[in-house]
């Protein structure tokens, strides 16, 4: 009976716990390992995730980029509990856009462009 006790007041201490990281969704302030800043939402139905460019540093600071800072440049639909797929705009064009929340604070975006990709991983800002 002490057993099932301890287990079930276990259980009960440890959910709440599980549920705030499972709560941690993608919308926030995220940074890449460079410097580059989005701003991410939930947008349409609620389920789907659009992202403002706010800051660009590092390889990504060119001309065409500077142009869609405080703008959206990131919109997709939710195809899995952690994954959207839509489109992503860089240097000027639109690449099709998977994005992946890894966990709680890391979230990675895949931009690709016919048979190129490349994957940029960002972490949560806090604060």
């Amino acid at each position: 009976m002490r057993i099932g006790l301890l287990i079930g007041a276990l259980v009960l201490s440890v959910s709440p716990v599980v549920a705030a990281a499972q709560e941690a969704g993608p919308q926030g302030t995220w940074r890449d390992e460079f410097g580059t800043i989005f701003e991410i939402s939930l947008c349409g139905d609620g389920s789907d995730l659009c992202a403002i460019l706010i800051d660009v540093q590092g390889k990504s600071r060119t001309e065409q980029n500077l142009a869609f800072v405080n703008q959206q440049v990131l919109q997709a639909d939710q195809t899995a509990e952690t994954e959207w797929k839509g489109t992503v705009i860089y240097n000027g064009s639109e690449a099709n856009a998977t994005v992946s929340q890894n966990g709680p604070d890391s979230l990675s975006i895949t931009g690709c462009r016919m048979i190129l990709c490349q994957t940029i991983v960002f972490s949560r800002m806090r604060g």
